[in-house]
């Protein structure tokens, strides 16, 4: 079966290329830019918040491994879908938390998911995650790319990212690669 692209912002790239690079299934994770309204856009001009981009990951995934709906929990699990442009201390639009989906199919899927959380009550306020389908996704800097494993020490990383795989480690071992 061949490789799906799916995309997700959910705060910083840095925090969801690391939750999903641990999926089985999950071939290859991109952190980078998408939904704004300037080409090319970099690290620096995103964080100064007025590019309209957000934060995001493109992946590619075996359908026959890890379903879209598998993700889309993923998703939900490991990061704050009620806070608007805010993931924790990170704040401003490029943070806020959105799909991207690629088919109609992912745009209906990310729909459903959202109208079943919000009537389990799954959270104690309404869900804002953007649910759209993907404009053009720019891939971020080479140094931001796998940005967890190279820098596992670091305060940001023990602090913000280990928490979220220990979450996805300790509720969904049978997702995780060998």
């Amino acid at each position: 079966m061949e490789p799906v692209t799916a995309t997700f912002a959910g705060g910083c790239f840095w925090c969801t290329e690391a939750v999903f690079r641990q999926l089985d299934g999950v071939v290859d994770v991109t952190p980078g830019y998408i939904d704004g309204h300037l080409e090319d856009p970099d690290y620096e001009r995103v964080c100064h918040g007025n590019t309209g981009h957000a934060e995001a990951i493109e992946l590619t995934y075996l359908p026959d491994r890890v379903s879209y709906q598998t993700l889309l929990q993923v998703f939900f699990l490991t990061h704050d879908p009620t806070t608007l442009n805010r993931q924790g201390h990170d704040i401003g639009t490029q943070y806020r938390s959105a799909i991207f989906a690629h088919d109609q199919a992912q745009l209906q899927a990310a729909r459903d998911m959202i109208a079943n959380l919000e009537a389990s009550g799954s959270y104690d306020a309404p869900i804002v995650t953007e649910v759209k389908m993907a404009p053009r996704f720019y891939a971020a800097e080479h140094f931001h790319h796998n940005y967890f494993s190279h820098n596992q020490t670091a305060g940001y990383c023990q602090v913000v990212i280990a928490p979220k795989l220990y979450k996805l480690h300790e509720q969904h071992p049978e997702l995780l690669k060998a």
